[in-house]
């Protein structure tokens, strides 16, 4: 490319990051490793199959459940593991206590009526217990 009075440059390239390994992060979770045991002061209050209802409530702040599915009904399909409170943690506090994450089954017509897909087609969410409650 001609400039008047100035002689073109190529910019230089940008230097490359090296690639974030998985190790060389502090806490990344490692293949295989299992939930933190439950804490006996948080006691397990749902078991796979159990029906629960997502709390329909709405408080401020960094939430970790999708309001789509806040008052919506599905079954319990597993026990995650216990893990700190997510909506304590991104605010810098220790997340204590953990609480038991489950994995809850929803049939989709049910969360979104004008679903088009099958009738039994299900989506699961990752859901804290303290968001849930027995329906």
């Amino acid at each position: 490319m001609a400039t008047k009075g100035r002689r073109a440059t190529r910019a230089k390239p940008a230097r490359r990051k090296p690639a974030l390994r998985a190790k060389r992060v502090v806490g990344a979770p490692r293949v295989g490793r299992t939930a933190a045991p439950i804490p006996s002061d948080i006691a397990v209050a749902f078991r796979p199959g159990d029906r629960v209802r997502v709390r329909a409530i709405y408080p401020p702040g960094h939430i970790r459940t999708p309001h789509y599915i806040r008052g919506k009904s599905g079954l319990i399909e597993r026990l995650c593991g216990s893990f700190g409170n997510p909506e304590e943690l991104a605010f810098g506090r220790s997340g204590a206590p953990r609480q038991p994450l489950y994995r809850v089954r929803f049939i989709q017509s049910e969360v979104w009526p004008d679903y088009a897909g099958q009738r039994h087609d299900t989506v699961d969410i990752e859901i804290y217990q303290h968001w849930l409650e027995r329906a």
